[in-house]
């Protein structure tokens, strides 16, 4: 590493400018307009310029600090996680300019400085680490990123040729990661649809979406949810099912660092009838009968009953022992009856989580009691279209949880070799030789 020298971000920076607080309307700017940016337009490492606001007319002229090309964004003043997040600025935008809140910065020597370099740089975690100990404030959910602080932020810095070259693998790397979330919005856009059109219309004969009610009302009738296929019924949750109840208070004392899975909100989740495990707690349960009501098994739904009401997952095989806490539903259908992961998919859907707020029984404290539980409406046409629907969801989240892996997976990469890339560990010509045809 003889070529490269000890620095500070202040040896290559030769702005660091703020914008002004002005007035503006709550709208992303039109022709014609300027706009001011919200703190979220940098996010996650990514320039959003949508994210701006509209500076009514008579303030116009106090604005100051257009969006310039090549530069780096980074936000001054935001809560403890997000002070001093920041991101790239490819291109210009004349139209937009920086609140009082964010920072631009701009190189003194662009022939010796790749600001692109620069940014990777502002998104590690020796970054990261130098923020979280210079943020200031007593407040607990704002902290102020001084400026002396952030030129003080020790580089390493390479040649002009390297700084070039590290910064093509890792924006290589960035933009394989941003089309890999562009599919995965695509993909949740299209499962929105088939929520919608699956749910209330159902599979005919052929394999085939009904026509919409508008265009064929014939094949609909009416009911409590709503119109439904002719012949689709409703039914409750307590007439499809062996069991509905919910899971034992003062189960603390029962945790422990290894065991069987011990299932809370924190598990469920909005986007799918599948769980998350990215926070778990284990149980050594009591042997008695009040440990075996509250055992999962295969099928079960759940639906959380206090706080965030309506979140629904759906016990897959295979998961093991497992149990709920008092926060949660447990529905174990017939299987004769219905399909639980379509029951789970419906429940789960807007139309069904509409319907289950309503029935909040305790005013300011979120609640669903089990008499109301038993008594939620399900739509059930009959077992081979329940089947195929059910199938049709699983088939587009698992799409969906592929590509979150995928991107998991490049930003693991890009944290382990933005912290070799960006400190010299590991040399980039050997990379880009091993890469070459």
């Amino acid at each position: 590493m003889s070529d490269w020298f000890d620095g500070q971000l202040a040896d290559s920076i030769a702005a660091l400018n703020a914008g002004v607080s002005v007035n503006a309307e709550d709208r992303p700017h039109g022709s014609g307009e300027i706009g001011v940016l919200k703190t979220s337009a940098v996010s996650g490492g990514q320039f959003l310029p949508d994210q701006n606001k509209t500076v009514v007319e008579h303030e116009r002229r106090l604005v100051a600090e257009p969006v310039q090309g090549d530069s780096i964004l980074v936000s001054r003043m935001n809560t403890p996680a997000l002070v001093g997040e920041s991101c790239y600025v490819r291109e210009a935008h004349p139209s937009l300019f920086l609140p009082d809140r964010l920072w631009q910065l701009k190189p003194k020597d662009s022939t010796k400085i790749s600001m692109r370099w620069m940014s990777f740089v502002l998104q590690s975690a020796a970054y990261r680490r130098h923020v979280e100990v210079h943020a200031t404030g007593t407040s607990g959910s704002m902290k102020n990123l001084p400026k002396s602080k952030l030129l003080a932020l020790p580089i390493s810095y390479p040649g002009l040729t390297e700084q070039a070259q590290i910064a093509q693998i890792l924006d290589t790397l960035d933009t394989a990661i941003f089309e890999t979330e562009s599919i995965i919005a695509k993909l949740k856009a299209v499962k929105q649809g088939l929520l919608h059109d699956l749910l209330t219309r159902g599979i005919d004969a052929n394999g085939e979406l009904r026509p919409p009610q508008a265009e064929a009302p014939h094949l609909y009738k009416e009911s409590p949810l709503g119109w439904i296929p002719q012949d689709w019924d409703t039914a409750t949750l307590e007439s499809v099912s062996s069991t509905v109840t919910s899971g034992s208070r003062d189960w603390a004392r029962y945790y422990s660092e290894s065991g069987a899975l011990f299932v809370r909100i924190g598990n469920l989740t909005r986007e799918h009838i599948n769980f998350r495990f990215d926070s778990t707690i284990y149980v050594r349960p009591p042997r008695n009968a009040d440990g075996q009501r509250t055992r999962l098994e295969p099928g079960d739904i759940l639906i959380s009953i206090t706080a965030d009401l309506g979140i629904v997952g759906v016990i897959p095989e295979g998961m093991g022992e497992a149990y709920i806490n008092q926060h949660i539903a447990v529905v174990r259908p017939s299987f004769s009856a219905v399909n639980p992961r379509f029951v789970g998919h419906y429940l789960a859907c807007p139309v069904a989580q509409i319907y289950i707020s309503q029935l909040n029984d305790a005013g300011a404290k979120a609640g669903l009691n089990l008499p109301t539980v038993r008594g939620l409406l399900t739509v059930r046409p009959e077992r081979r279209e329940q089947d195929l629907i059910a199938e049709r969801l699983d088939e587009i989240d698992k799409r969906i949880q592929n590509a979150a892996i995928e991107v998991a997976k490049l930003r693991e990469l890009k944290a382990g070799l933005m912290d070799d890339l960006l400190t010299g560990r590991v040399r980039v010509t050997p990379l880009l030789e091993a890469a070459a045809p």
